[in-house]
């Protein structure tokens, strides 16, 4: 089994790659882009029957940062 983690700062978090980004794109030329905001993917290969509650486990303690972290289970 297949799982997809993304993980995303939290509205208010400072994010200086997003800015990085948002200016490479205006340096290239690409207009009509207000914000960018970075964020990781992670996918995880499972065994069957890993349940929810031990996805979330591992996304709270070790794949996302909660104070400044969101993130979203998604199994394929």
């Amino acid at each position: 089994m297949k799982a997809r983690i993304f993980v995303t700062l939290k509205n208010g978090v400072l994010d200086p790659q997003g800015k990085a980004i948002h200016h490479a794109l205006e340096g290239l030329g690409f207009s009509g882009v207000n914000d960018v905001r970075a964020g990781k993917l992670i996918e995880l290969d499972l065994a069957d029957g890993t349940s929810d509650a031990d996805i979330e486990a591992m996304c709270t303690k070790l794949l996302a940062n909660t104070v400044i972290e969101n993130f979203r289970i998604e199994r394929l």
